[in-house]
């Protein structure tokens, strides 16, 4: 698909965030975005977990629906995606007084492995239907990024029902360097966020992995950890897992194989308390054991009202919740959420890369519980990873996918691209 719309005349970027949750699009102005709040300075000592929300000059209109996209037999459809995406994009530019839309994003659940017909339909469909020649296929593991640290080099961790950790390393950056200051991060693009994350002849600042199905991160998994461009290349340490344009990740195998200090892993480890406390054996909680009879009905009758069910991961994790509410009691809730935060900082620690200006960002429902799963994370991070300040997301994957759109309409989109997580048409 040949570029028809320079950079310099686009007026506004689309983004397209759909998720097992539903389905949102967005406008944005192309310069809207003046990057990242400023940051204080790195030093020495791990940093306590601080917001760095984006900066709007006009925050972008959005529309949303609950109904997540139909998948068929060619994965996620690209013909119903359409039908209601393309409706909203043109109410939206409309609004927005858009004379010239420069790049639009489509950051999707399940991109990796359920969007074939995405990537057969979407490009001639959104050219015809909003003239548009510039579009960028992610998965929404790949936003996510993007919504939470930009083009900068970092980890980030979601967690909801389930958790993967993604992280990147920018093309040239030594262990040990001083990586890219804050200020060059937002004053390269005409303020796309992050988009002064590497030198103009460096690499990426990159994004990371992708969870297969639903919207729920960390529910499957595109690539493995060594999905990335370069066969022989190296990173911090000489870990030859990293490659110099690639990304990194670590977990997000589902309720069975992994998701370790998830959601549903926090609410299975309560719910096993809850009945060992009803049998009387070691390791219960009768606290728990409430809040399981309160939530579920008697401990006997959960078995028939959980197993059933095709949405157990999320029935799980409903019960994450109860399990936060108890730790500041029950010795045994509170161990659970600090296993958790164990987990949640091995995988941070296994993708993130080791450089000054390294960041490890948190995202996902699972980190509003709040001080009782967030003490204990702090604590881990600072514990493995020394020096790397830890903050909130800057924003969610909607504001990702306007962010790659930016970067992509200003020539200066320097994610890293492959095939299934991030492509370029």
């Amino acid at each position: 698909m040949a570029d028809t719309v320079p950079g310099a005349a686009a007026t506004h970027v689309l983004g397209i965030d759909s998720g097992g949750s539903g389905v949102r699009v967005g406008v944005a102005r192309a310069d809207a975005y003046g990057g990242f709040a400023a940051e204080t300075p790195l030093t020495g000592s791990p940093a306590p977990m601080s917001s760095t929300p984006l900066k709007w000059s006009s925050p972008p209109l959005t529309w949303s629906s609950s109904t997540p996209a139909v998948v068929g037999d060619r994965g996620i459809d690209a013909e119903d995606l359409l039908a209601r995406v393309v409706p909203a994009a043109r109410e939206l530019l409309r609004e927005a007084g858009a004379r010239c839309l420069g790049a639009v994003c489509v950051g999707a659940a399940g991109m990796a492995t359920l969007g074939d017909d995405l990537r057969a339909g979407l490009p001639d469909a959104l050219a015809d239907a909003l003239g548009v020649r510039r579009l960028a296929l992610a998965a929404d593991a790949v936003t996510a990024y993007a919504g939470a640290l930009g083009q900068r080099p970092g980890a980030v961790v979601a967690a909801g029902t389930g958790l993967i950790a993604l992280g990147a390393v920018p093309e040239g950056v030594a262990e040990g360097s001083g990586g890219v200051s804050d200020a060059d991060d937002a004053s390269r693009t005409g303020g796309v966020p992050g988009t002064g994350g590497a030198s103009r002849t460096g690499g990426v600042p990159g994004t990371g992995g992708a969870s297969r199905t639903g919207g729920v991160p960390g529910t499957g998994g595109a690539s493995g950890p060594d999905a990335a461009s370069g066969p022989d290349a190296t990173a911090p340490g000489g870990d030859t897992r990293w490659a110099a344009t690639g990304w990194r990740r670590a977990d997000g195998w589902g309720h069975l194989l992994g998701d370790c200090g998830g959601g549903a892993w926090i609410g299975r480890a309560g719910l096993e308390a809850a009945m060992r406390a009803y049998d009387g054996r070691d390791g219960g909680s009768k606290p728990l054991l409430a809040r399981l009879e309160a939530v579920f009905g008697p401990a006997t009758g959960l078995p028939g009202k959980l197993y059933p069910r095709p949405d157990r991961p999320a029935v799980l994790a409903s019960f994450a919740p109860e399990v936060g509410r108890c730790a500041a009691e029950d010795p045994v809730a509170e161990a659970i959420l600090r296993t958790a935060a164990r987990h949640v900082a091995e995988a941070a620690e296994a993708v993130c890369p080791r450089l000054v200006s390294s960041e490890v960002a948190l995202t996902g429902g699972l980190f509003r519980m709040g001080a009782p799963l967030l003490t204990p994370v702090r604590e881990e991070l600072a514990a493995r990873l020394p020096g790397v300040r830890v903050t909130e997301a800057a924003g969610d994957p909607l504001d990702g996918a306007l962010c790659v759109a930016a970067a992509l309409a200003a020539d200066e989109l320097r994610l890293p691209r492959d095939p299934a997580l991030l492509s370029v048409v």
